[in-house]
Protein backbone atom coordinates (compact mmCIF):
# COMPACT_ATOMS: atom_id res chain seq x y z
CA UNK A 1 0.00 0.00 0.00
CA UNK A 2 1.37 3.10 -0.59
CA UNK A 3 2.73 5.67 2.02
CA UNK A 4 -0.02 8.72 3.17
CA UNK A 5 -1.11 11.06 2.56
CA UNK A 6 -3.12 9.23 0.05
CA UNK A 7 -4.12 11.21 -3.82
CA UNK A 8 -7.42 11.53 -1.97
CA UNK A 9 -7.31 11.92 1.74
CA UNK A 10 -9.68 13.32 4.64
CA UNK A 11 -8.71 15.78 7.35
CA UNK A 12 -10.28 13.12 9.72
CA UNK A 13 -13.81 14.13 11.59
CA UNK A 14 -17.04 13.01 10.16
CA UNK A 15 -20.96 14.04 11.40
CA UNK A 16 -22.07 13.03 14.25
CA UNK A 17 -24.71 10.50 13.73
CA UNK A 18 -28.12 11.98 15.53
CA UNK A 19 -28.39 8.78 17.78
CA UNK A 20 -25.00 9.68 18.61
CA UNK A 21 -25.54 13.09 19.59
CA UNK A 22 -29.07 12.52 21.36
CA UNK A 23 -26.71 9.29 23.41
CA UNK A 24 -24.03 12.56 24.53
CA UNK A 25 -27.10 14.70 26.00
CA UNK A 26 -28.17 11.91 27.77
CA UNK A 27 -24.87 11.25 29.41
CA UNK A 28 -24.26 15.08 29.73
CA UNK A 29 -27.69 15.12 31.83
CA UNK A 30 -26.70 12.08 33.67
CA UNK A 31 -29.24 9.48 31.97
CA UNK A 32 -26.74 7.59 29.92
CA UNK A 33 -23.82 5.28 31.86
CA UNK A 34 -20.37 6.10 30.56
CA UNK A 35 -19.93 2.56 29.93
CA UNK A 36 -23.31 2.50 27.58
CA UNK A 37 -22.14 5.72 25.78
CA UNK A 38 -19.04 3.71 24.99
CA UNK A 39 -21.10 1.16 23.49
CA UNK A 40 -23.13 3.61 21.18
CA UNK A 41 -20.08 5.29 20.50
CA UNK A 42 -18.44 2.06 19.30
CA UNK A 43 -20.97 1.44 16.81
CA UNK A 44 -21.13 4.37 15.38
CA UNK A 45 -17.41 3.79 14.43
CA UNK A 46 -18.18 0.60 13.39
CA UNK A 47 -20.68 2.60 11.19
CA UNK A 48 -18.61 5.46 10.23
CA UNK A 49 -15.36 2.94 9.17
CA UNK A 50 -17.26 0.91 6.91
CA UNK A 51 -18.52 3.88 5.08
CA UNK A 52 -15.01 5.20 4.72
CA UNK A 53 -14.00 1.71 3.18
CA UNK A 54 -16.78 1.79 0.76
CA UNK A 55 -16.60 5.12 -0.46
CA UNK A 56 -13.09 4.22 -1.46
CA UNK A 57 -10.57 6.21 1.30
CA UNK A 58 -7.10 4.36 2.71
CA UNK A 59 -6.85 6.58 5.40
CA UNK A 60 -9.53 5.82 7.50
CA UNK A 61 -10.32 7.82 11.35
CA UNK A 62 -12.54 7.33 13.73
CA UNK A 63 -14.55 10.32 13.07
CA UNK A 64 -13.50 11.73 16.12
CA UNK A 65 -16.55 10.05 17.49
CA UNK A 66 -15.40 10.13 21.22
CA UNK A 67 -14.65 14.35 21.19
CA UNK A 68 -16.76 17.59 21.81
CA UNK A 69 -13.84 19.58 20.23
CA UNK A 70 -11.13 18.92 18.06
CA UNK A 71 -8.53 20.12 20.87
CA UNK A 72 -10.09 20.55 24.20
CA UNK A 73 -10.26 16.49 24.80
CA UNK A 74 -7.00 15.91 24.01
CA UNK A 75 -5.35 18.83 26.21
CA UNK A 76 -7.14 18.28 28.87
CA UNK A 77 -5.72 14.93 29.46
CA UNK A 78 -2.28 16.58 30.09
CA UNK A 79 -1.57 16.95 33.59
CA UNK A 80 -1.30 20.84 34.47
CA UNK A 81 -4.04 21.28 31.55
CA UNK A 82 -7.24 22.69 33.09
CA UNK A 83 -10.15 24.07 31.30
CA UNK A 84 -12.07 27.60 31.68
CA UNK A 85 -15.77 28.21 30.08
CA UNK A 86 -16.66 31.52 28.95
CA UNK A 87 -13.58 33.36 29.04
CA UNK A 88 -13.25 34.41 25.68
CA UNK A 89 -15.89 35.13 22.54
CA UNK A 90 -14.74 33.75 18.92
CA UNK A 91 -16.44 35.46 16.00
CA UNK A 92 -16.91 32.87 13.04
CA UNK A 93 -18.46 34.48 9.81
CA UNK A 94 -20.33 32.08 7.19
CA UNK A 95 -20.19 33.00 3.50
CA UNK A 96 -23.17 35.20 3.60
CA UNK A 97 -21.92 37.76 6.39
CA UNK A 98 -23.63 35.94 8.86
CA UNK A 99 -22.10 35.91 12.29
CA UNK A 100 -21.73 33.00 14.16
CA UNK A 101 -21.26 33.53 17.84
CA UNK A 102 -19.11 30.55 19.80
CA UNK A 103 -17.47 30.63 23.55
CA UNK A 104 -15.27 28.16 23.20
CA UNK A 105 -13.34 26.75 26.21
CA UNK A 106 -9.87 28.10 26.98
CA UNK A 107 -6.78 26.68 28.14
CA UNK A 108 -5.01 27.31 31.31
CA UNK A 109 -1.61 25.63 32.90
CA UNK A 110 -1.84 25.99 36.51
CA UNK A 111 1.06 23.26 37.02
CA UNK A 112 3.69 21.10 35.27
CA UNK A 113 2.65 19.74 32.36
CA UNK A 114 3.36 15.61 31.81
CA UNK A 115 1.77 12.93 30.19
CA UNK A 116 0.55 10.56 32.32
CA UNK A 117 -1.44 7.98 30.69
CA UNK A 118 -2.28 7.30 26.85
CA UNK A 119 -4.45 9.56 25.19
CA UNK A 120 -5.64 8.56 21.96
CA UNK A 121 -3.79 4.82 22.59
CA UNK A 122 -7.22 3.10 23.40
CA UNK A 123 -9.23 5.01 20.62
CA UNK A 124 -6.26 4.04 18.13
CA UNK A 125 -6.28 0.01 19.32
CA UNK A 126 -9.97 0.11 18.53
CA UNK A 127 -9.96 1.39 15.22
CA UNK A 128 -6.95 -0.40 14.09
CA UNK A 129 -8.88 -3.52 14.88
CA UNK A 130 -11.85 -2.67 12.58
CA UNK A 131 -9.78 -2.12 9.31
CA UNK A 132 -7.09 -3.19 7.24
CA UNK A 133 -6.55 -0.07 5.36
CA UNK A 134 -4.26 2.74 6.99
CA UNK A 135 -5.41 3.99 10.16
CA UNK A 136 -4.96 7.56 11.09
CA UNK A 137 -5.16 9.40 14.35
CA UNK A 138 -5.51 13.25 14.32
CA UNK A 139 -4.51 14.96 17.31
CA UNK A 140 -4.11 19.02 18.18
CA UNK A 141 -0.47 20.61 17.37
CA UNK A 142 0.64 21.96 20.69
CA UNK A 143 0.58 25.43 19.71
CA UNK A 144 -3.14 25.13 20.60
CA UNK A 145 -1.87 25.32 24.22
CA UNK A 146 0.04 28.33 23.63
CA UNK A 147 -1.34 30.74 21.13
CA UNK A 148 -4.95 31.50 22.04
CA UNK A 149 -4.14 32.70 25.70
CA UNK A 150 -0.37 33.45 25.17
CA UNK A 151 1.53 34.23 28.42
CA UNK A 152 -1.21 35.39 30.35
CA UNK A 153 -2.71 31.34 30.26
CA UNK A 154 0.39 29.83 31.79
CA UNK A 155 1.40 30.23 35.25
CA UNK A 156 4.13 32.55 35.87
CA UNK A 157 4.50 30.83 39.22
CA UNK A 158 4.76 27.39 37.46
CA UNK A 159 7.02 28.53 34.34
CA UNK A 160 8.64 31.83 34.97
CA UNK A 161 10.67 30.27 31.87
CA UNK A 162 8.73 29.78 28.61
CA UNK A 163 11.33 27.85 27.54
CA UNK A 164 10.73 25.30 30.06
CA UNK A 165 7.14 24.95 29.31
CA UNK A 166 7.63 24.13 26.02
CA UNK A 167 10.32 22.15 26.67
CA UNK A 168 7.71 19.86 29.16
CA UNK A 169 4.77 20.41 26.58
CA UNK A 170 7.44 18.71 23.53
CA UNK A 171 8.11 15.82 26.07
CA UNK A 172 4.86 14.95 26.82
CA UNK A 173 3.88 14.46 23.25
CA UNK A 174 6.73 12.84 22.46
CA UNK A 175 5.57 10.44 25.40
CA UNK A 176 1.69 9.83 23.10
CA UNK A 177 4.03 9.53 19.76
CA UNK A 178 5.59 7.26 21.53
CA UNK A 179 2.90 5.12 23.16
CA UNK A 180 0.82 5.64 19.67
CA UNK A 181 3.89 4.20 17.65
CA UNK A 182 4.42 1.12 19.82
CA UNK A 183 0.82 0.31 18.84
CA UNK A 184 1.61 0.19 15.15
CA UNK A 185 0.63 3.64 14.51
CA UNK A 186 1.81 4.73 11.05
CA UNK A 187 0.04 7.76 10.29
CA UNK A 188 -0.03 10.72 12.72
CA UNK A 189 -1.88 14.60 12.03
CA UNK A 190 -1.25 17.49 14.02
CA UNK A 191 -4.25 20.17 13.29
CA UNK A 192 -3.26 23.26 13.90
CA UNK A 193 -5.94 26.66 13.48
CA UNK A 194 -2.60 29.16 14.74
CA UNK A 195 -0.40 29.25 11.84
CA UNK A 196 -3.19 29.85 9.60
CA UNK A 197 -4.88 32.58 11.57
CA UNK A 198 -1.47 34.24 11.63
CA UNK A 199 -1.88 34.79 7.80
CA UNK A 200 -4.82 37.08 8.70
CA UNK A 201 -3.61 40.67 8.54
CA UNK A 202 -6.06 41.40 11.52
CA UNK A 203 -4.52 38.57 13.81
CA UNK A 204 -0.99 39.51 12.73
CA UNK A 205 -1.65 42.88 14.52
CA UNK A 206 -3.82 42.04 17.54
CA UNK A 207 -0.96 39.33 17.90
CA UNK A 208 1.46 42.35 17.83
CA UNK A 209 -0.22 44.48 19.85
CA UNK A 210 -0.21 41.41 22.72
CA UNK A 211 3.40 41.72 22.40
CA UNK A 212 4.20 38.75 20.42
CA UNK A 213 6.04 38.89 17.11
CA UNK A 214 4.02 36.72 14.18
CA UNK A 215 6.94 35.25 12.22
CA UNK A 216 8.42 34.64 15.79
CA UNK A 217 5.62 32.35 16.65
CA UNK A 218 5.83 30.84 13.26
CA UNK A 219 9.24 29.62 14.11
CA UNK A 220 8.72 28.70 17.46
CA UNK A 221 5.41 26.33 16.77
CA UNK A 222 7.25 24.84 14.16
CA UNK A 223 9.55 23.96 16.64
CA UNK A 224 7.37 22.60 18.86
CA UNK A 225 6.18 20.01 16.65
CA UNK A 226 9.61 19.07 15.21
CA UNK A 227 10.36 18.81 19.07
CA UNK A 228 7.17 16.73 19.49
CA UNK A 229 7.48 14.18 16.57
CA UNK A 230 11.82 13.94 17.05
CA UNK A 231 12.08 10.27 18.17
CA UNK A 232 9.20 9.13 16.06
CA UNK A 233 10.00 5.90 14.15
CA UNK A 234 10.85 5.73 10.42
CA UNK A 235 7.33 3.92 8.87
CA UNK A 236 5.88 6.74 10.54
CA UNK A 237 3.94 9.29 8.53
CA UNK A 238 3.60 13.11 10.16
CA UNK A 239 1.20 15.60 8.53
CA UNK A 240 -0.10 18.96 9.57
CA UNK A 241 -3.46 20.36 9.27
CA UNK A 242 -4.19 24.28 8.51
CA UNK A 243 -7.52 25.68 9.52
CA UNK A 244 -9.32 29.14 9.45
CA UNK A 245 -11.75 27.94 11.67
CA UNK A 246 -14.66 25.53 10.82
CA UNK A 247 -17.49 25.42 13.25
CA UNK A 248 -20.92 25.48 11.86
CA UNK A 249 -19.61 25.78 8.45
CA UNK A 250 -18.34 29.19 9.57
CA UNK A 251 -14.81 30.36 9.82
CA UNK A 252 -12.74 33.03 11.80
CA UNK A 253 -9.42 33.91 9.77
CA UNK A 254 -8.62 35.39 6.26
CA UNK A 255 -5.59 35.86 4.06
CA UNK A 256 -3.55 34.09 2.01
CA UNK A 257 -0.09 32.03 3.12
CA UNK A 258 2.32 34.29 2.15
CA UNK A 259 3.29 35.25 5.55
CA UNK A 260 4.10 31.94 7.14
CA UNK A 261 4.58 29.94 4.28
CA UNK A 262 8.57 30.43 3.76
CA UNK A 263 9.21 29.46 7.36
CA UNK A 264 6.27 27.07 7.79
CA UNK A 265 7.59 25.25 4.62
CA UNK A 266 11.03 24.66 4.80
CA UNK A 267 11.45 24.95 8.91
CA UNK A 268 8.29 22.30 9.96
CA UNK A 269 10.32 18.88 9.36
CA UNK A 270 7.15 16.79 8.26
CA UNK A 271 5.89 14.06 5.74
CA UNK A 272 3.19 16.93 4.34
CA UNK A 273 0.63 20.08 4.08
CA UNK A 274 -3.18 19.87 4.86
CA UNK A 275 -3.84 23.25 3.10
CA UNK A 276 -6.87 24.70 3.41
CA UNK A 277 -7.92 25.97 -0.20
CA UNK A 278 -11.68 25.81 -0.73
CA UNK A 279 -12.25 29.64 -1.43
CA UNK A 280 -10.64 32.82 -2.21
CA UNK A 281 -9.95 33.33 1.81
CA UNK A 282 -7.02 31.22 1.43
CA UNK A 283 -5.55 33.28 -1.40
CA UNK A 284 -3.38 31.91 -4.19
CA UNK A 285 -1.50 29.10 -5.22
CA UNK A 286 1.71 31.16 -5.34
CA UNK A 287 3.15 30.51 -1.54
CA UNK A 288 3.66 27.03 -2.71
CA UNK A 289 6.86 27.79 -4.53
CA UNK A 290 8.60 27.56 -0.75
CA UNK A 291 7.51 23.56 -0.64
CA UNK A 292 10.37 20.96 -0.10
CA UNK A 293 10.41 18.47 -2.88
CA UNK A 294 10.35 15.94 0.37
CA UNK A 295 6.29 16.92 1.61
CA UNK A 296 2.96 15.99 0.18
CA UNK A 297 1.00 19.20 -0.57
CA UNK A 298 -2.72 17.95 0.17
CA UNK A 299 -4.79 20.76 -1.52
CA UNK A 300 -8.23 21.14 0.31
CA UNK A 301 -9.78 22.67 -2.76
CA UNK A 302 -13.22 21.03 -2.04
CA UNK A 303 -15.24 22.16 1.27
CA UNK A 304 -16.98 20.34 4.34
CA UNK A 305 -18.59 23.28 4.74
CA UNK A 306 -21.31 23.92 1.64
CA UNK A 307 -23.57 20.41 0.81
CA UNK A 308 -22.91 21.24 -2.91
CA UNK A 309 -20.15 18.30 -4.65
CA UNK A 310 -18.01 20.43 -6.23
CA UNK A 311 -17.98 20.46 -10.06
CA UNK A 312 -15.00 18.07 -10.94
CA UNK A 313 -13.92 20.27 -14.12
CA UNK A 314 -13.81 22.88 -11.13
CA UNK A 315 -11.72 20.95 -9.12
CA UNK A 316 -9.54 19.70 -11.69
CA UNK A 317 -8.65 23.41 -13.29
CA UNK A 318 -7.06 24.66 -9.55
CA UNK A 319 -5.13 21.39 -9.07
CA UNK A 320 -3.65 22.79 -12.52
CA UNK A 321 -3.35 25.74 -10.91
CA UNK A 322 -1.76 24.84 -8.70
CA UNK A 323 0.74 22.88 -10.17
CA UNK A 324 2.56 25.85 -11.77
CA UNK A 325 4.09 25.69 -8.00
CA UNK A 326 4.44 22.51 -7.07
CA UNK A 327 4.40 19.01 -9.14
CA UNK A 328 1.50 17.45 -9.84
CA UNK A 329 3.27 13.81 -8.45
CA UNK A 330 3.90 15.78 -5.30
CA UNK A 331 -0.26 16.72 -4.57
CA UNK A 332 -3.13 15.09 -3.36
CA UNK A 333 -6.59 16.35 -2.50
CA UNK A 334 -9.01 16.39 0.53
CA UNK A 335 -11.98 19.11 1.96
CA UNK A 336 -10.55 22.33 3.52
CA UNK A 337 -11.38 20.63 7.19
CA UNK A 338 -13.05 18.46 9.06
CA UNK A 339 -17.01 17.54 8.77
CA UNK A 340 -17.52 18.22 12.34
CA UNK A 341 -14.34 20.19 14.17
CA UNK A 342 -16.37 20.27 17.15
CA UNK A 343 -19.81 17.85 17.95
CA UNK A 344 -22.02 20.06 16.51
CA UNK A 345 -20.84 19.95 12.70
CA UNK A 346 -21.36 21.90 9.32
CA UNK A 347 -24.14 23.23 7.89
CA UNK A 348 -25.33 19.46 5.87
CA UNK A 349 -26.22 16.32 6.02
CA UNK A 350 -24.83 12.77 6.42
CA UNK A 351 -25.59 12.14 2.61
CA UNK A 352 -24.26 15.08 1.00
CA UNK A 353 -21.04 14.32 2.99
CA UNK A 354 -20.54 10.89 1.51
CA UNK A 355 -21.79 12.12 -1.88
CA UNK A 356 -18.74 14.92 -1.43
CA UNK A 357 -16.09 12.15 -0.58
CA UNK A 358 -17.43 9.87 -3.26
CA UNK A 359 -16.60 12.70 -5.91
CA UNK A 360 -13.16 13.76 -4.00
CA UNK A 361 -12.22 9.62 -4.42
CA UNK A 362 -13.65 10.36 -8.49
CA UNK A 363 -11.34 13.24 -9.30
CA UNK A 364 -8.24 11.71 -7.34
CA UNK A 365 -8.52 8.43 -9.82
CA UNK A 366 -8.99 10.52 -12.68
CA UNK A 367 -6.07 13.13 -11.84
CA UNK A 368 -4.13 10.57 -10.32
CA UNK A 369 -5.05 7.46 -11.75
CA UNK A 370 -5.92 6.04 -8.21
CA UNK A 371 -5.92 6.87 -4.61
Amino acid sequence: MPRPPFRADHVGSYLRPEHLREARERFAAGGLAAEDLHAIEDECIREVVRAQENVGLKGITDGEFRRTYFHVDFLERLEGVETRYGEFVSHFRKTDGTEVGFAPPTMHVGSKVKWVAPIQGPDFDFLKSLTTRTPKVCIPAPSMLHFRGGREAISEAVYPRLEDFYDDLTAAYRAEVADLAGRGCRYLQFDDTNLAYLCDPDIRARTKARGDDPDTLTRLYCRLVNDSIRDRPAGMTVCVHLCRGNFKSAWVAKGGYEPVAEILLNEMKIDGFFLEYDDERSGDFAPLRFAPKTATIVLGLMSSKRAAPEPKDEVKRRIEEATKYVPLDQCALSHQCGFSSTAHGNDLSEADQWIKLARLVEIAEEVWGGV
